[in-house]
């Protein structure tokens, strides 16, 4: 289980990256238009102005039911075990087991 406040870190970057998503497109789209340099700096700059944990690269995907930070499947939003558990359980439609 993880940490609780590392869980409340990674929410507050959620609803951070959705209040500046926007902020943050519309400079990135003006500036391949502008063909100076000069003002691509400054477009540059009002990128840098929102705050560093509303960047969408700073989110890391975490598992549904634990909070691990690793080896978590997109498709289910679980980890490994937690999945491997599930599917043993029957409690994942459509999700078989591996024999050979």
């Amino acid at each position: 289980m993880a940490r609780k406040g590392l869980i409340q870190r990674e929410k507050k970057r959620q609803k951070l990256e959705q209040k500046y998503h926007l902020i943050r497109r519309s400079p990135k789209k003006e500036i391949g238009k502008v063909p100076l340099l000069s003002e691509k700096w400054e477009i540059h700059g009002k990128l840098q102005s929102p705050p560093r944990n509303s960047a969408p690269t700073r989110l890391h995907r975490r598992c549904f039911s634990t909070g691990r930070p690793r080896a978590t499947y997109r498709d289910f939003g679980l980890s490994g075990h937690i999945l491997r558990e599930m599917v043993h359980a029957c409690l994942l439609p459509g999700a078989t087991r591996s024999s050979w």
